[in-house]
Parts: C-alpha cells; structure tokens; sequence
C-alpha cells in the first residue's frame, strides 16, 4: 500500500514537473509575441521575394528569415520587459507572464537580449551588414523611441509605424545588397497601412490604455475628431502610395486596379467609422486592414514584373 503511494506521488510530482516546463516555454513563446513576429517574417519575405529579380536564393532567404525571426522575437520580449508594469494595469494584457507572475524580469531581459544579439549577428554573418543595420534600427526605433514616447505624445503612433515598416526593406536589403526605390515603396506601404490599423486598434481599447497611463492619440481624444481625421487621411494617402510599385516597374496592370479596389474599401470602412465612432466600426476597420494588407501583398507577388 505505502508503495503504490508512493509511485503515485511520484507520478504527481513528474507530471507537475512536466507541467511547469510546458507552461515555462509557452510563457517565453509569447513573450516573442508570435503574431507579431510572424507579421514581421512575412512582409520581410515579400520584400527579398520583390527584390530579387534573378529568381530566389532559397538559402539566402532562409538565413535572413532566420535571423530576422530571433531579432523581431528579441524586440517583443524587450517590449514586454518594459511595459511589465502598464500590462498588469490592463485588462487585454495582464495575463501575460510577467504581469501574472509566472516569469521574472530578469528572465525576460536575459531571453530578450540572447534573442536580439544572436540575430544581429547571424544577420551580419550569414546575410550582409546592410541588413542587420537595419534590423538593429528596427529593434532599437521601437525599444528606445516608440517605447518611451507612448507615455508622453500621442505622435507615438507615427514613430512606432518607422520599425513596423522597416521588415520588407530589410528584406529587400537582404536579397540585393542595396536599398532601392522598390524597397522603399514597400517602407512606404506598410508605413501608411499601420497608421488606420493601430488607430482603429487604440480606438477600441482607449480605456484600457488610459488606465495604463499610455497617452495614445484615442486616449488625448476622447471625442474622437482627430483620431477619425487621421484614419481617414492616411488610408487616402495609402491609395496613390500603393500605386508606386506600379510606376517603379515592380508590379502591372492588375495590381494597380486591383490596389485601387481594395484602397477604395479600406476608406469606405474607415468612413463608416468615422460617422459612426463606434468600438464596433472600429473593429471593422481592423479587420479590414488586416485583410488589406496580404490581399495588396498577393496581388503584387503574382502581377510582379
């Protein structure tokens, strides 16, 4: 009997073991803030994709999708680091780990550094110097500006959409060693296309925000008059930017009515909000962008020329 007790015990305390590894790598898994990381890898594809007219090096592609990977994952984990404090205040965030308690700061500081530095040298090492430049600009525009500036300035929002936007550049670096007029329209996209994005997303949870002492633009705002004016201008904006690829000689015909087509809805989208200023319009405006942005990407992979 004392026996059988005792290998159920055993039982217990290797399952409970085995438990607290799992939850221990899935707390470190979302301190890399995988959708984040994944939204970063994929518009990092698409520009070495763009950019390499001679056809893909698969290899090349591989070591710069590697890298920028541990870079992007480095940067999330810093962000949470940092804002450890501001999560536990809000109700959207104060289950991740470390405003729950099931990792330590100086956990999260050594597996962000570990994760940033690896990646800025595997980036210099295997891919070329341009790349990890920017990858380092990347990391230290939305630790060191962004970060910060969230506190203090609703413009916050304008200088995080700079590190949003560097990825399909780097990857445009990446695969030809330069920065062309063609990287620098995918920059220009993905700038403008966060703007109503985050906008839309800081609209809904501006309360949220506000308890945690952000000084977003929808939290200064509480009427809503300068947020809409911003959502709408810059998704207008977006339409004859995301025509530039065109002029470039990047992509065809097709692309170019079919960016006017989906730019045409997102601006509906976001008028109907602006009239409305409602969370549920608001929603609808995310839900838009995020369709916008691969929907605009695929045109343009398959219309390439």
């Amino acid at each position: 009997m004392g026996g059988a007790m005792s290998e159920m015990i055993q039982v217990q305390e290797v399952a409970t073991r085995a438990r607290v590894v799992t939850s221990s790598w899935s707390d470190y898994l979302e301190l890399a803030k995988p959708r984040v990381t994944s939204l970063v890898v994929a518009t990092t594809a698409f520009g070495f994709y763009v950019g390499s007219r001679g056809g893909v090096d698969p290899l090349l592609l591989f070591q710069t999708l590697l890298g920028t990977t541990l870079v992007a994952s480095g940067t999330s984990a810093y962000n949470m680091y940092l804002e450890r404090e501001s999560d536990g205040k809000m109700e959207r965030t104060r289950r991740r780990p470390l405003p729950d308690g099931r990792l330590q700061p100086v956990q999260a500081l050594a597996f962000a550094t570990v994760l940033s530095v690896a990646g800025i040298l595997y980036l210099a090492l295997a891919v070329n110097l341009l790349t990890s430049l920017l990858a380092t600009c990347t990391l230290a525009s939305y630790i060191f500006l962004y970060t910060p500036m969230k506190r203090w300035s609703p413009l916050c929002t304008l200088v995080g959409a700079v590190p949003g936007a560097l990825p399909p550049l780097g990857g445009w670096a990446a695969a030809t060693g330069g920065l062309g007029a063609g990287g620098w329209a995918l920059f220009a996209i993905l700038f403008l296309w966060q703007l109503p994005h985050s906008l839309a997303i800081a609209w809904m949870y501006r309360d949220d925000y506000a308890r945690a002492g952000f000084r977003l633009l929808p939290v200064v705002d509480p009427e809503g008059g300068s947020t809409v004016r911003q959502i709408v201008g810059n998704a207008l904006a977006l339409i004859p930017v995301s025509l530039t690829p065109v002029l470039l000689g990047v992509a065809g015909a097709w692309y170019f009515y079919g960016a006017i087509l989906l730019g045409g809805l997102l601006v509906g989208t976001c008028l109907r909000m602006a009239r409305t200023r409602s969370r549920l319009h608001a929603r609808s405006v995310v839900l838009a962008s995020v369709a916008y942005l691969p929907a605009l990407l695929f045109l343009m992979a398959v219309d390439r020329l």
